[in-house]
């Protein structure tokens, strides 16, 4: 038996690592020893292969005890699977755990090169949910290949680049290049050479086999914004599948994971799927494709930033726009891990409303699929701007820039122009008159509102020097006004804000709009019935039961068995004449084109949620033309709110689509909707109007 040299330090740190197991979890000190050796091993591993001194024999030799000790490694972290967060890669790695390594290789006869000090954010970037699990057949297929190394054979050569505009501050820029508007957003796509199927019969439509072919052709990012309804699932998984982007990661909204799992099986039947339930109990640590939400990613997020994955899809990606939230955090790191570990890995974001608020709800995404980092774009992007010859302070520099961006991935296109089997959609405003007791609360609550604000404003004139009053409305006050309204909205004890006053509006008219869809259901067949609240949605519900129109009902608080259930009734009873919706919960991952018309019976805060509404009903497969009918309370705020949606829209078309409608404000709604408000509270005031003091 070998007594000197660094295997015999390896071997005795690892068995005593495994006692501490035996005899219960690990202490830090234990920890620290474990993380150290399995370093050690990786180094010695890479070391005698590439070690042409040695005969084939004695590398032979020197990998089979290498070999044994990263079993008893193995064996350890199963009893103690904590351990397998130290495996990760860009796992912190403490100053003592250093100053360890330094010693064992010393006493190993190594010489010793210093290193620097661990990075502290490092530690930062590592740091997991303190419900973070490992599934047991996840650690079943770590302990088949415990040190699965990095595959670098698919890096693309990088671009020399001339640091041209290296002084120059870019990612502000570019996110303008899109908010100036101009050509349809599309990456220029191949023809595809052969038509690709799923199994029952299925085949891609040509626009979506064209996104398959650029992923068979090599390309590897892709921002998939094509309008709801147009197949982007299918295209995900196919071009996986041509691009042999497995294991791949896919991360989606809660209500869409058993689609997922059920697309995979129709379009990619030869892969196994696997969901992520809770704590991953049922997870199968060994399917080609892993589907989990994000409301558990925190639980999960250090297994899978080592499991090996070659590609990773974000569905909804507009879920990710909020850097500073948890998911976003969470998706940014496993989109980091598997690009370092994959080399270039296949990364997707699909979404079909990537613009909720402002033009720099792209910053996330584009960040996910290695575009651009915190500061600066990334090297491909970086070399594709220089090669314009083009800085931010001359002519032309906004069209190239966002041509750049649009070629790394690009692809938006509308069902106007690559479907032309499905009917065009419009939405109809159905004004109603809330003549009741509730319509007169609501006012009256909307001009306590308003007198509120009024009375802020002219609080905030009173305390200004002469010198800084404007004449007539000072919109700048107007604004921060409404500002500090919007903050503070959730501690008042008392009084109605603009979210209690929309709530209100939507109570009101639950009656109306159910009324409405029963009639459209007896003249026209199926409606799809979309409500925010759920007391809307039971009002609904009971007007529906007196009108005796039969209804299936879809909430987030459903089982899956349920949900399944509702959906099939509406879609195959005749008797099920509506479906009654929950805008949050059934807004995305459901196809519902048995019906041709939608009733909005409350407005959104975004144009997303409208459109993603909407497009349940206009999708491939649908023969009618399709109708939303959004309810509308005159004489209150619903109109403004309604007006601004609509702005919203605006702006993703001109991001998007190179549409010239007019954009509108970037604010988000509610803040818009409170400044309407005040200037119309002004504007009816004399004394405002003219001087904007009294």
């Amino acid at each position: 038996m070998e007594t000197e040299g660094l295997v015999p330090v390896l071997a005795k740190a690892v068995r005593r690592v495994e006692g501490f197991a035996q005899r219960g979890r690990v202490g830090p000190s234990g920890r620290t020893t474990y993380q150290v050796v399995a370093l050690l091993v990786r180094e010695e591993r890479a070391r005698v292969k590439g070690d042409t001194s040695i005969t084939e024999a004695e590398r032979a030799a020197m990998l089979t005890r290498l070999d044994g000790i990263a079993t008893i490694l193995a064996r350890t972290a199963v009893l103690d699977t904590s351990l397998l967060d130290l495996l990760a890669e860009g796992a912190p790695v403490s100053p003592s755990a250093v100053s360890l390594k330094h010693e064992m290789l010393r006493e190993g006869g190594r010489d010793v090169e210093e290193e620097d000090e661990p990075e502290p954010q490092a530690a930062a970037q590592s740091t997991r949910s303190t419900r973070s699990v490992v599934p047991q057949t996840v650690i079943a297929r770590q302990l088949a290949n415990p040190f699965l190394a990095p595959d670098y054979s698919a890096v693309p050569a990088r671009r020399p680049t001339t640091n041209r505009l290296g002084d120059w501050e870019l990612l502000t820029p570019l996110f303008r290049s899109f908010e100036y508007g101009g050509d349809a957003t599309c990456m220029s796509l191949p023809e595809p050479a052969e038509a690709f199927h799923g199994i029952r019969g299925l085949e891609l439509m040509h626009h979506q086999a064209q996104v398959v072919a650029a992923a068979a052709a090599g390309h590897r990012t892709f921002l998939l914004a094509d309008e709801p309804g147009l197949g982007k699932t299918a295209q995900a998984l196919l071009a996986a599948d041509v691009a042999d982007a497995f294991p791949l990661l896919v991360v989606v909204p809660n209500v869409v994971k058993a689609n997922w799992a059920h697309e995979a099986a129709l379009w990619t039947p030869r892969r196994t799927a696997t969901v992520i339930h809770g704590d991953g109990e049922t997870v199968d640590g060994f399917a080609d494709i892993v589907v989990v939400n994000y409301d558990i990613l925190d639980r999960h997020v250090g297994w899978l930033g080592v499991h090996g994955f070659a590609g990773m899809v974000v569905d909804e990606a507009h879920f990710i726009k909020n850097k500073s939230s948890q998911r976003s955090q969470h998706v940014l790191e496993l989109s980091e891990r598997i690009r370092v570990r994959s080399g270039n890995p296949l990364l997707m974001a699909l979404t079909g409303t990537p613009l909720i608020n402002d033009i720099e709800d792209f910053r996330a995404i584009w960040q996910f699929l290695g575009w651009i980092d915190d500061v600066k774009p990334r090297h491909a992007l970086l070399a594709a701007l220089e090669d314009t010859g083009l800085a931010p302070a001359d002519p032309g520099f906004y069209a190239a820039a966002r041509s750049s961006v649009i070629d790394l991935g690009i692809v938006r296109r509308r069902k106007v122009d690559v479907a032309s089997d499905i009917p065009a959609r419009r939405i109809a405003d159905l004004p109603v008159e809330l003549d009741d007791e509730a319509g007169r609360s609501i006012r009256a609550a909307e001009q306590e509102l308003a007198r509120r604000l009024v009375a802020r404003y002219e609080s905030a004139l009173a305390t200004r020097k002469a010198a800084t009053v404007v004449d007539g409305i000072d919109r700048d006050l107007v604004r921060r006004v409404a500002v500090w309204e919007r903050k503070n909205s959730g501690s008042r004890a008392t009084g109605d804000n603009v979210f209690t006053v929309m709530r209100r509006i939507g109570q009101a008219k639950a009656g109306l709009a159910a009324d409405y869809a029963a009639q459209l259901a007896r003249s026209v067949g199926k409606v799809v019935f979309f409500a925010k609240h759920i007391d809307v949605m039971d009002a609904a519900e009971q007007t529906f039961a007196k009108r005796g129109v039969g209804y299936a009902s879809i909430r987030g608080d459903q089982t899956p068995k349920v949900r399944r259930a509702n959906i099939e009734a509406f879609l195959t009873d005749p008797e099920i004449a509506v479906v009654v919706c929950s805008l949050t919960a059934a807004g995305v991952g459901l196809n519902l084109h048995v019906a041709s018309n939608v009733v909005l019976a409350e407005l959104s805060w975004t144009s997303a949620e409208q459109t993603q509404a909407i497009d349940r009903v206009h999708r491939i497969g649908q023969t009618e033309p399709v109708t939303a009918w959004r309810i509308i309370a005159t004489q209150t705020i619903d109109p403004t709110v309604a007006s601004l949606i609509d702005d919203k829209a605006a702006l993703a078309a001109r991001a998007l689509d190179g549409s010239d409608s007019d954009v509108g404000s970037s604010a988000d709604v509610q803040l818009n909707a409170l400044m309407a408000l005040l200037t119309q509270a002004l504007e009816a005031d004399p004394a405002h109007g003219v001087l904007g003091r009294r």
